[in-house]
C-alpha cells in the first residue's frame, strides 16, 4: 500500500525542519560563529604576512599599521608569530562551538562551554594586553589587529552572557555555575598575562629587519649635508627618518649619547625620506598619519640652509614632547612659524625656495627605495657601507649594539 505525500505534508515536513534549524542554530550562535570565523580570518592573515613578508592592504610606506605588524612586540623570542598563536585559539572555540548545540549530549556540551570560557578569558586578556601595547608601548594602532582584538572582546562577552542565562533543550538551569565561569575566564586571562610577561622577558629583538644591499646607494655628499656629529668622523651612518615617526622621535635623542661614547668618531647624516607619495614616489599609498611629512622635510632643510647652528635647535624642538608623556609631530604651521623665529622670515623664505631641498628629499628619497624589502619600506633605517638596519633600539645601548653586530660599525 502506497502513501503519497500532500501539499500540506510537505509543507508541515519543511516547517518542521525551519524549526529544527532555528532550535539548533538561534541567532546567538550563528552571531558567536561569524566572529569567531572573522577573528580566525584575520589571524590567518596576519600569520601569513609575518611568515611570508611584504606589505598588507593599507599598511605599506611606514604607516602605522606596518609599524605594529612589524614591531618587535608581533612575535614571541623572535621566532613565533603570535598572530599564530590566535589561529589555535580561534580554532579551538570554534571546534568547541559545534558542540553547544542540543544535539550534543549534556556531558560534552557542558564541556564545550567550559573550554570556550577559559579561551573567551585568554582572548579578552590578550585583547587589552595588545590594545595598551599599541596605544603606549609602539603607540601606533593597525586596522587589523584592532579588529582581530575588537571581535575577540565581543565573542568573548557573547560566550560569558550565554553561559549565564538560562538554556532549553535537556539542560536545566545555568550551563556553569557563576563562581565556575569566574574561575574559568579568570584563569583564560592568567594564560594571556603569561604571553605578556613571556614577551616582556624575552626580551624582543631590537631590530626587525636587516639586510645587506647589492646595489650603488646614491651618495651623500657630507659636507653639504645635514650632520649631527662632524662630517669629518670616519664612520659616518645615513639616518633615514620623518618628522611625523614616533619611532625617529625616539631615536633621536640618543644619537648625540652614541657620537659621545664614539668619542666624536661616529657622526650621523640626516636623510629625510618623507613617507608621503607627494615627494617620495616609492610610497603607494598615503595614510594620514603622514600627510605633512613632506611639508615638514623641506621646512627643516631650509633651516638647515639659513643657519646649519640653528638646525640642531630645531630639530631637538621638532622632536621634544609638546606636554606630558606623550609625543605629537609638529604641524607645518607650528614648525615654520618656530622656523622663522630661529633664522628669521627673510632669510627662511629665501632659503625654502632654494631648488636644492628638493633634489636632497630626491636624494633621500632614493636611497629609502633601493632599502625596500620584501615591499616593508619602514623607517627609521640606518645605512653603513652595503648594509642597512630598521633598529627599534630600548636605549642607547641597544642602538649601539645594533650599529656594531648588524651594521658592522667599528668599536669605538
Amino acid at each position: 500500500m502506497f502513501y503519497f505525500k500532500t501539499q500540506e505534508d510537505l509543507i508541515l515536513t519543511d516547517q518542521g525542519e525551519i524549526a529544527r534549524l532555528k532550535q539548533s542554530w538561534p541567532l546567538w550562535r550563528l552571531v558567536l560563529t561569524g566572529l569567531n570565523i572573522l577573528a580566525l580570518v584575520l589571524s590567518v592573515i596576519m600569520s601569513w604576512h609575518y611568515l611570508a613578508g611584504g606589505s598588507m592592504a593599507g599598511c605599506g610606506g611606514g604607516s602605522p599599521c606596518e609599524q605594529v605588524l612589524n614591531s618587535r612586540w608581533s612575535d614571541i623570542a623572535g621566532v613565533f608569530p603570535v598572530s599564530g598563536l590566535a589561529i589555535g585559539v580561534y580554532l579551538a572555540m570554534l571546534i568547541s562551538g559545534m558542540y553547544t548545540g542540543p544535539a550534543a549530549d549534556e556531558s560534552i556540551r557542558r564541556l564545550a562551554w567550559k573550554v570556550m570560557l577559559f579561551l573567551a578569558g585568554s582572548v579578552a586578556g590578550s585583547a587589552i594586553w595588545f590594545t595598551i601595547l599599541q596605544k603606549w608601548i609602539i603607540r601606533a594602532f593597525c586596522p587589523y589587529c584592532m579588529t582581530a582584538h575588537i571581535t575577540g572582546l565581543l565573542l568573548a562577552a557573547l560566550v560569558i552572557w550565554r553561559v549565564l542565562t538560562k538554556t532549553g533543550g535537556n539542560m536545566s538551569g545555568r550551563i556553569i555555575k557563576p563562581l565556575s565561569v569566574t574561575g574559568l575566564v579568570l584563569s583564560g586571562m592568567t594564560l594571556a598575562g603569561v604571553l605578556a610577561v613571556s614577551q616582556a622577558a624575552f626580551n624582543p629583538k631590537a631590530v626587525h629587519s636587516d639586510v645587506g644591499s647589492q646595489q650603488n646607494l646614491p651618495a651623500i655628499n657630507y659636507q653639504n649635508a645635514p650632520v649631527i656629529g662632524s662630517p669629518e668622523a670616519p664612520y659616518i651612518v645615513t639616518l633615514l627618518f620623518d618628522y611625523q615617526c614616533p619611532h625617529c622621535q625616539k631615536i633621536h635623542f640618543m644619537l648625540d649619547e652614541l657620537i659621545h661614547r664614539y668619542n666624536n668618531k661616529l657622526a650621523f647624516v640626516l636623510c629625510p625620506a618623507p613617507l608621503n607619495s607627494k615627494c617620495n614616489p616609492y610610497i603607494p599609498r598615503d595614510v594620514d598619519a603622514y600627510i605633512n611629512s613632506c611639508d615638514l622635510a623641506g621646512i627643516g632643510l631650509a633651516v638647515w640652509l639659513a643657519d646649519r647652528k640653528a638646525y640642531s635647535v630645531f630639530e631637538n624642538w621638532m622632536f621634544t614632547y609638546e606636554s606630558g608623556n606623550y609625543w605629537l609631530p609638529r604641524s607645518p604651521e607650528a614648525a615654520r612659524e618656530k622656523a622663522i623665529e630661529l633664522v628669521g622670515r627673510e632669510k627662511f623664505e629665501a632659503s625654502l625656495a632654494d631648488p636644492w631641498i628638493g633634489q636632497y628629499i630626491k636624494t633621500s628619497t632614493q636611497i629609502y627605495g633601493y632599502t625596500i624589502q620584501s615591499g616593508m619600506g619602514g623607517i627609521p633605517k640606518m645605512i653603513f657601507g652595503s648594509r642597512w638596519v630598521i633598529p627599534e633600539p630600548y636605549n642607547a645601548d641597544d642602538l649601539i649594539r645594533i650599529l656594531q653586530e648588524n651594521l658592522g660599525v667599528p668599536s669605538p
